[in-house]
């Protein structure tokens, strides 16, 4: 392994909006920093389920921007 490429990885405390609290390890911040989080995992949508992300491909995406191009119903020479 090179020596000095890497991110100092060290522990840190992360605070819940509830006020639990756990250590893990991080490359944020410094050792010993503590991590205040201001979105609840318990309540959240994107945590329980409630958030409906619709992923769209880039064909799709294509089309939807060019669809007032598209001329299926006008007879071609």
């Amino acid at each position: 392994m090179k020596e000095g490429i890497h991110p100092d990885y060290h522990t840190i405390t992360v605070i819940m909006t509830d006020g639990e609290k756990y250590e893990t390890r991080s490359t944020w911040g410094k050792e010993g920093s503590v991590m205040q989080l201001d979105v609840d995992r318990k309540t959240h949508p994107a945590w329980v389920g409630g958030v409906n992300i619709r992923k769209t491909g880039q064909v799709e995406k294509f089309n939807n921007k060019f669809s007032f191009l598209d001329n299926k119903d006008k007879k071609t020479a």
